[in-house]
């Protein structure tokens, strides 16, 4: 009975002993857990606001973008209606007709933009070339792996030209009188301002883009670059 007694009982400190193990491996293992969690958020907390060349917006938007820049057959095959925009070149920025397609608002109330980072956006509830109002266009910023094509418009300057060709083939030239870069809390209240000439009276173009410092934790740009320019008499 003594021997039984002793082998039951060092059994039962090898069981002890046994889970004593397991408990303190899943304590450090949760600690490990809770170390990665913090420095993870400690890390896109620090990072927020940092400069990125590239855009990097949401994966499912980025799956969708194209980043191949249309071929001059498809530039010349790109037709609109007579009283439409059709074509938007900026020298300064090295942009050379690109297409701009009619766009609508999406899911979320903002402006749409084209899945291609080379084409601009027309909004259609905007004004058209020669008829008075402002018209609104806006373009990426840049996709996944490539800039896009208003990567550098807050480059633009005061009298820099705009120029947009109508369905028809009749060429409007705008002259920039500001380009304001406007933080991403102010921006749909700005977006009132952009929807109007800086000039009364005259017809007018705004062009709008993301820019500036990238948030990971909004996972968009802070910032939203408006150029408005006036017609040329």
């Amino acid at each position: 009975m003594t021997i039984l007694a002793m082998s039951l009982k060092i059994k039962g400190w090898r069981n002890i002993a046994k889970w004593s193990i397991i408990a303190v491996f899943c304590i450090l293992f949760l600690i490990f857990i809770i170390k990665v969690a913090v420095f993870e958020h400690n890390y896109y907390s620090e990072k927020e606001g940092s400069e990125r060349a590239i855009a990097e917006e949401n994966l499912e938007v980025q799956e969708e973008l194209i980043e191949i820049i249309p071929t001059e057959e498809e530039v010349q095959e790109y037709r609109v209606a007579n009283d439409r925009p059709r074509y938007l070149s900026i020298a300064r920025l090295g942009i050379e007709k690109a297409r701009i397609l009619p766009m609508g608002v999406n899911s979320k109330g903002e402006l749409a933009t084209p899945n291609n980072i080379f084409d601009v956006g027309w909004y259609e509830a905007s004004g058209k070339p020669g008829q008075g109002g402002t018209i609104i266009i806006d373009g990426h910023n840049g996709g996944p792996h490539k800039f896009g094509v208003f990567k550098n418009l807050p480059e633009l300057s005061e009298g820099d030209e705009i120029i947009i060709e109508r369905g028809d083939g009749e060429i409007f030239v705008y002259e920039v009188v500001e380009n304001k870069t406007v933080p991403l809390s102010d921006a749909n209240a700005y977006m009132k301002t952009a929807a109007r000439s800086p000039i009364s009276g005259k017809e007018s173009v705004t062009l709008i883009s993301c820019t500036g410092e990238w948030s990971k934790q909004q996972n968009t740009y802070l910032s939203r670059q408006f150029t408005r320019a006036v017609i040329r008499n």
